[in-house]
């Protein structure tokens, strides 16, 4: 799994412009959320032989990175269009879910931009040095 561009800053998901998964829902909503941690990820294809280890870390590493910037909100976002190794979408899905109950659990307010769909949103990101990082889990 390939967790990147954590970005520290804000985040306005404006609209879905293409479905790129038949059985995901129709979206029509925006949403902007402040102050935040955006989360670009990847699920690749060896995941799919260790998704409790996967999971774990990517929790962990975004959960210690909402610490060391005093960050509350996280947004996830499938960045899987560029990969040479994707998982299952079905997989994928369910890998995004679980890091999404587990860091709730952690008392983080998390959201998913909508799964399956190429999307046209905007990010401010701030200039300190965690404001952009990568993890290779």
């Amino acid at each position: 799994m390939s967790v990147g561009g954590a970005l520290r800053g804000k985040a306005d998901v404006l609209a879905g412009f293409e479905k790129t998964v038949d059985h995901v829902s129709s979206i029509d909503t925006e949403a902007s959320v402040q102050d935040s941690l955006v989360i670009f990820i990847n699920v690749e294809k060896e995941d799919e032989a260790q998704r409790n280890r996967v999971v774990k870390k990517a929790v962990e590493n975004i959960s210690w990175l909402a610490r060391k910037t005093d960050r509350k909100r996280v947004v996830l976002h499938s960045f899987a269009h560029l990969s040479e190794s994707k998982s299952s979408t079905t997989f994928a899905e369910a890998v995004f879910k679980s890091i999404m109950d587990a860091l709730c659990a952690k008392g983080l307010e998390t959201r998913m931009t909508p799964f399956g769909y190429f999307l046209e949103f905007t990010i401010h990101v701030r200039g300190e040095s965690l404001a952009k990082v990568w993890k290779s889990i």
